[in-house]
């Protein structure tokens, strides 16, 4: 009975190990890599176990729900063309990664001899990009109490760009509360958007002003802007109205006075009454009167 059961397992045990050599069987030393821009990131693809001498092998790019070659009969093709290659057995190596590399690939191995005669892997890749210059939006001068918002906006870089503010220098915390610096002002940083809103300025806020855009692959910075706070002259402004309040008054009542003085009066003349004059003689039409009538004596 023994030497039956030790029999089975050692029938079981090579049987395993057949179709384990039999089989062909992938791995990777990294399934989510990541490489920034312009730099080189291999794609790791190792054959574990395999009986076939020449096995065929793929890889795929699968990017916006399609997939297309990236190696096929032992040629590198498409937009990596001249940028990647294999490094034997099958790990492929893109040389100089750019941000449209971003996506997943399949790599594919074919062995006819094997039991198992396909296996495949698959590894995304994400390609981190640096932040450009962030465009920045400062106000030049704001009134103390007036409300004040600076924006700052970065759109290149991937992952997403988080915002940083900075005044003379020194960065912004997002919470005025936790620095003696901005502890009397009132804003509010959002990280995400990029905004800096102030609700009412101070005097303090008066600097100079530059945002930060940063992800995992680096940061850029826009050139400081100045933001003035400047205190309204209430006097200023209410003698300002004043003087034109007078003005206006003057100009008033010196057309009135010109009215008066019939400086702006006009003479009319009616149909009915009117004066000829012609050979010595004046003539005036009155409405009393059918016709003419003379008013200086006819000389003959």
């Amino acid at each position: 009975m023994a030497l039956t059961r030790l029999a089975c397992i050692l029938v079981l045990l090579s049987t395993h190990c057949y179709f384990t050599v039999l089989a062909v069987l992938l791995k990777t030393t990294n399934n989510a890599p990541w490489v920034n821009e312009f730099e080189a990131i291999e794609l790791s693809c190792l054959i574990e176990s395999i009986s076939t001498a020449k096995p065929r092998i793929e890889w795929k790019k699968i990017k916006d729900g399609g997939p297309s070659y990236v190696y096929y009969d032992k040629k590198i093709t498409g937009d990596l063309e001249d940028r990647a290659r294999i490094r034997e057995p099958a790990t492929l190596e893109i040389l100089n990664a750019t941000r449209s590399d971003s996506a997943s690939y399949r790599c594919e191995v074919a062995a006819p001899n094997d039991a198992k005669t396909v296996d495949e892997i698959l590894i995304t890749l994400v390609v981190r990009v640096k932040p450009v210059v962030p465009k920045c939006t400062v106000p030049k001068s704001v009134p103390v109490g007036k409300a004040a918002e600076l924006r700052c906006v970065e759109e290149e870089g991937f992952p997403k760009s988080q915002y940083q503010w900075f005044r003379n220098k020194e960065e912004i915390p997002r919470d005025p509360k936790t620095s003696p610096k901005f502890y009397n002002s009132s804003y509010m940083l959002n990280a995400e958007t990029g905004i800096l809103k102030f609700n009412a300025v101070i005097k303090d806020d008066t600097g100079e002003y530059f945002c930060r855009a940063k992800n995992d692959a680096g940061h850029s910075e826009c050139r400081p802007q100045k933001m003035e706070v400047y205190d309204i002259n209430i006097v200023g402004i209410v003698l300002g109205v004043l003087v034109v309040v007078v003005v206006l008054l003057c100009i008033s009542v010196g057309i009135c006075c010109a009215y008066k003085r019939g400086y702006f009066a006009s003479q009319t003349q009616t149909g009915n009454n009117y004066k000829a004059k012609g050979d010595g003689v004046d003539y005036v039409r009155t409405e009393d009167e059918g016709d003419f009538r003379h008013k200086s004596s006819f000389v003959i």
